[in-house]
């Protein structure tokens, strides 16, 4: 039953109110395309830091290495144990810590097992470490990234405290 004349929802005694007409074009937009190599997108969710000065820089592979760097060349990873990389050819590769230096790598097989979340952050879980080390690069749009192991910093190396998240879930 249609509400009485006059009355309006949301204020008590006001007129409702009066019809409008909008025409819109609708859009759509395309996420960026991965640099991985060729074929379709591939699969999984970005990871990316959310600390300034290092503020959405995502996770990639850069010829081999694990880089954060911008979006525009973002990867796709999958969050099971271990942490795999897919590239949009269907391989993969899998991000492992040197439990010594904290240095990331990519290899094809997975040595680290014990990535996680914590919410959208990424974890290992045993021993529990949550903070990883950006550190600059000759280039700006780079930067390499390690797990903080104790409070180790590269030698050497200029480096912030960063964490990693996978995109807002909301």
């Amino acid at each position: 039953m249609p509400p009485p004349t006059g009355y309006s929802q949301c204020v008590p005694g006001s007129a409702p109110p009066v019809p409008t007409t909008t025409t819109s074009t609708p859009t759509t937009s395309s996420p960026p395309t991965p640099t991985q190599p060729g074929g379709a997108a591939p699969t999984g969710s970005q990871i990316r830091t959310v600390t300034s000065p290092v503020y959405h820089f995502y996770l990639q592979d850069k010829s081999g290495v694990p880089m954060l760097g911008p979006e525009s060349s973002s990867a796709r990873f999958t969050i099971s144990g271990s942490i795999s990389l897919n590239y949009a050819n269907g391989t993969k590769s899998y991000l492992n810590v040197d439990s010594s230096s904290g240095a990331l790598s990519l290899a094809s097989t997975a040595s680290t097992t014990g990535w996680g979340l914590e919410g959208d952050t990424i974890i290992i879980k045993n021993p529990r470490q949550l903070n990883f080390l950006a550190c600059s690069t000759s280039d700006r749009n780079y930067y390499d990234v390690f797990l903080q192991i104790n409070n180790q910093t590269p030698a050497g190396r200029s480096c912030n405290m960063v964490t990693m998240h996978l995109p807002c879930l909301c």
